[in-house]
């Protein structure tokens, strides 16, 4: 039996909306370059799913806290 070497798809998810992957960048790089689109992602955590017919979804959540 041989081992089949496939690529994974990431998907990038925040508050509804699907960001395009970026070849080549960590999600921590993919979120600072979509801080600039986004400011709120910024303090965003990282949530990385399970690999599903070789699609990863990686989602954005906001970081949730109180001013003052």
């Amino acid at each position: 039996m041989a081992i089949e070497v496939s690529e994974v798809k990431r998907i990038y998810r925040y508050n509804g909306i699907s960001l395009p992957d970026v070849p080549g960048m960590a999600p921590r790089e993919v979120r600072d370059l979509y801080s600039a689109q986004y400011p709120e992602l910024v303090s965003a955590e990282i949530e990385t799913g399970e690999i599903h017919n070789g699609i990863q979804e990686i989602t954005f959540k906001r970081a949730v806290g109180t001013k003052g």
